[in-house]
């Protein structure tokens, strides 16, 4: 796995880098590593929303006297436990504050983050934190290239800035070429959508997924790639 260095204006080169991974689904990605300063204004965006939500809640429980000390203690740990996981798993991995800061957390492989991952990560915060304010946290994002926490180590995360990149690409130039049999809507969306897609791929994942094809295109490996861009081409109206 390749790691280089990239900058964003205003940032150190040490702190942000970048790294290439592949997905499960072959495609090739560039992910680019927050740095402890962007993280540290999101952590205290989400810190101050939280302390907001619990005064709110406080003011408004104290009235219920003995009742109220006890819904207010399960309440807290939910706000404090439950609002980063919630938000970083259903919330394509931003809470609040990161979503502020232009930055997501992802597993380690560029794949959305699941609960178990984000539980993990969160629950280590008590580590990171040690012995005062996030020490061990701290020192683990300065010394690891990708600026992991233990935490992240622990739960195969990363905190990457989210950057916004087209859904798909016009399909590559081909000769245009005809099915020789019918295709249905579906296998011919199938074949468009490879098209746009495959500049994200590896070679190896695209020969992989164009002989698929092979009993259409009658051939495999390169040769079915350009196949099945000249199908493509041909099912967008390129003649």
């Amino acid at each position: 796995m390749n790691l280089g260095v990239g900058v964003r204006a205003g940032d150190s080169p040490v702190l942000d880098t970048l790294r290439n991974v592949e997905t499960p689904e072959g495609l090739a990605l560039t992910l680019r590593s927050a740095g402890m300063v962007p993280r540290a204004y999101a952590w205290l965006i989400d810190f101050g929303l939280r302390a907001a939500g619990v005064i709110g809640l406080g003011t408004v429980l104290g009235l219920l006297e003995g009742a109220g000390s006890g819904i207010m203690m399960v309440l807290m740990f939910l706000i404090y436990w439950g609002y980063p996981i919630v938000f970083e798993v259903l919330n394509d991995g931003q809470t609040i504050g990161k979503r502020t800061m232009g930055l997501k957390v992802v597993n380690d492989n560029g794949t959305p983050v699941s609960w178990v991952p984000s539980i993990v990560r969160n629950l280590l915060r008590t580590v990171d934190m040690m012995p005062v304010m996030y020490g061990f946290g701290l020192v683990s994002g300065l010394l690891d290239p990708a600026g992991r926490r233990l935490g992240d180590h622990a739960a195969g995360t990363l905190v990457v800035y989210a950057e916004r990149y087209a859904a798909r690409s016009p399909a590559p130039p081909a000769p245009p070429v005809a099915a020789p049999l019918p295709l249905q809507q579906d296998e011919q969306r199938a074949i468009v959508a490879f098209s746009e897609r495959m500049v994200q791929m590896t070679p190896e994942r695209q020969q992989e997924l164009a002989s698929l094809l092979e009993p259409v295109t009658g051939s495999r490996g390169e040769r079915a790639v350009q196949q099945v861009l000249g199908l493509a081409n041909y099912l967008l109206g390129r003649r």
